[in-house]
């Protein structure tokens, strides 16, 4: 018996292994390397051919550069690796230029995206997307450096920089780092601890198509986003939350969006005709603007936003910030040295009217009004506030004397949002 039960066992083991062997599939990997670094599965030598690889569910980049355009439509996680002492795989723009994906954005507008998602679900991490000489001319194209399109997933410890349209056409007021847009329900992203510089007009964008039809909802937390400085011809967004996007915006750092030419304004942090977003426990520091809650007559309100225990700091010409929608909170925010006023109770965005919001525990140093009511503004609370070197601590109107830059305040001067229904 004891013999019997041997020879049955070892059969059995044999058996089992010569099944495994046969199917081939118990071990093969779902990850594949670009590169000539060492990692799993088969390598590469463009992103895009990994991507396509049947079976295939997370793709590692070496560090290097990947001149190319990358689409994923499929499930799938695509992150670069260190190599020793490297540590940076960077995605530029192929000879010749970027050319459009053979997709428009949700409103019809043809785009050239280095980095392409469209309906999955994607993670992006340690990537490196540079938009350096796209090669782009005239108003038509969108350049984009990672663009998600009715996706969802993550877009975490990446650096997307110089998405630029030439010289020439740097007022056609489009050229988005990190885009985010979807017209078919409510897909989540988590945009964090990214690096954002040297865009065209916005830095970090999320869209929906606007007039009461959802968005996506939106994560954006830790990220550093730095705009161009001074300019005529590009009114800069840090990040936007618009056309009922919705979600929130926590503990980013943004700087340098400043517009210097007539009629509008960048901004710090806008929300653009979507409600309900909170924007949480940021620093804004020299900004035209700094954060903006606007309701658009077209598109929808702005209604319900929340701010609070932000740093607004050196705001340049106008409001630090401007509540330009109904039902907002403004609290324990630490706001200095505004041009204008820090905080805006403002009505000049309809249908809204400024009314229903409530302002208190913020702490303002230097401004020419602590907290700014609009004259048509109703039914608001106005809590405790600490107030230190400000010209009046509140008043009625839309207009204080600022301390610096231009006087008056007009309702023309708004934030210049990034349109996509353009």
């Amino acid at each position: 018996m004891r013999t019997t039960r041997s020879f049955t066992l070892s059969f059995s083991l044999l058996a089992l292994v010569v099944l495994v062997a046969l199917s081939g599939q118990a071990f093969a990997t779902t990850t594949d390397t670009v590169g000539l670094c060492a990692g799993p599965g088969t390598h590469y030598t463009t992103i895009q051919a990994a991507v396509n690889a049947p079976g295939i569910t997370t793709v590692e980049v070496c560090p290097g550069t990947y001149a190319e355009q990358v689409t994923i439509t499929k499930n799938l996680t695509l992150k670069g690796i260190a190599n020793g002492t490297a540590d940076a795989a960077v995605v530029v723009v192929p000879a010749g230029g970027l050319v459009t994906n053979g997709v428009t954005d949700i409103f019809g507008n043809p785009v050239a995206a280095q980095i392409f998602v469209q309906n999955a679900a994607v993670t992006i991490s340690h990537i490196t997307v540079d938009g350096t000489n796209n090669g782009l001319s005239g108003c038509s194209t969108d350049p984009i450096g990672i663009y998600y399109q009715n996706a969802s997933g993550t877009i975490t410890d990446s650096a997307v920089r110089n998405v630029l349209m030439d010289p020439a056409d740097q007022g056609c007021q489009v050229g988005l780092a990190i885009n985010v847009e979807s017209n078919t329900g409510t897909p989540a992203v988590t945009i964090s601890n990214n690096s954002v510089r040297n865009y065209d007009k916005n830095g970090i964008t999320a869209s929906g198509p606007g007039a009461g039809s959802p968005g996506p909802n939106v994560t954006v937390t830790g990220n550093t986003v730095i705009g161009l400085g001074a300019t005529s011809v590009t009114a800069q967004n840090g990040i936007q939350i618009g056309f009922d996007a919705t979600g929130s915006v926590s503990t980013n750092y943004v700087a340098d969006d400043i517009y210097t030419g007539p009629t509008y304004g960048s901004s710090g942090i806008l929300i653009y005709a979507s409600s309900g977003v909170t924007v949480t426990s940021n620093t804004v520091d020299s900004t035209q603007l700094g954060i903006v809650p606007a309701t658009d007559p077209t598109y929808g309100n702005a209604n319900g936003t929340i701010i609070r225990l932000n740093h607004v700091g050196g705001t340049q010409t106008y409001d630090a910030i401007d509540l330009c929608s109904d039902g907002n909170t403004a609290s324990s925010n630490v706001i200095y040295g505004s041009a204008e006023s820090a905080v805006h109770v403002d009505d000049e965005c309809p249908p809204s009217t400024g009314s229903h919001t409530t302002v208190s525990s913020n702490t303002i140093n230097e401004a020419c009004a602590g907290i700014l009511i609009g004259p048509s503004s109703a039914s608001n609370t106005i809590g405790t506030n600490t107030f230190m070197n400000v010209t009046n601590t509140t008043l009625a109107g839309d207009t204080c004397t600022p301390l610096a830059g231009p006087s008056g305040k007009h309702q023309s001067i708004k934030p210049s949002a990034y349109n996509p229904n353009r």
